[in-house]
């Protein structure tokens, strides 16, 4: 850890121990600090993915996007000067498919963003910044679970339509005790549905909206 660079002391401080190193300087991750990292997103995914209902491949791309997400969210949370021309070098758009091993891949990291973006707003509500991070959090709404980031999605039904993905957001729900999400009605039954007649042992204080509701 000595010779580590300060990339992967904060992934790997904020993966073992949740919290997040802020700097002074701004650090720019290079070709030699991304390659140190990825071996630990992996091995943090493979811990992860035990508890998953299937085996699911890593993806390098989406875990090391999010990971240089959250590393330069964080160091703007205090370096605002002359940053803005600056952004969109360093928070670019992620390419390709979104499947389900490049969600859960980037949640690695993008888990932690909710809480950066809040602080962010806290300081400045017009805060360039917050459009990026909250458009990462829409498009990887599953990170954002738990925290009051709108979704933004059109059919529930066809979003989660992967038996794997459903599963899994839904225990982060139940888990985040999100009840904003929990009260979409198609979200809302397949709760219920999975809680069956134990539904007060899992969430006493959930309610059963139906679609005429919302």
């Amino acid at each position: 850890m000595k010779t580590a660079s300060s990339f992967f002391k904060t992934l790997y401080d904020l993966r073992k121990n949740g919290n997040l190193t802020v700097f002074s300087k701004l650090n720019i991750v290079s070709p030699a600090d991304a390659a140190e990292v990825l071996p630990l997103l992996q091995s943090e995914f493979e811990l992860e993915s035990m508890e998953f209902p299937a085996a699911l491949d890593f993806d390098t791309t989406s875990a090391l996007w999010a990971a240089k997400t959250i590393f330069y969210s964080a160091q703007l949370l205090l370096i605002r000067e002359n940053t803005i021309k600056d952004l969109a070098t360093l928070f670019p758009a992620i390419n390709g498919n979104l499947t389900l091993s490049a969600k859960l891949s980037a949640d690695l990291s993008l888990r932690f963003l909710p809480e950066i973006f809040t602080q962010l707003n806290i300081s400045d509500s017009k805060d360039p910044l917050l459009p990026v991070l909250e458009h990462y959090l829409k498009q990887f709404h599953y990170s954002s679970i738990g925290s009051d980031i709108e979704p933004g999605v059109a059919d529930w039904q066809a979003e989660l339509a992967d038996p794997i993905y459903r599963k899994l957001y839904l225990d982060r729900i139940v888990e985040k005790k999100d009840y904003k999400r929990a009260e979409i009605p198609y979200i809302n039954q397949l709760l219920h549905a999975a809680f069956g007649l134990h539904k007060n042992q899992f969430w006493q204080s959930l309610k059963t909206i139906n679609q005429e509701q919302k």
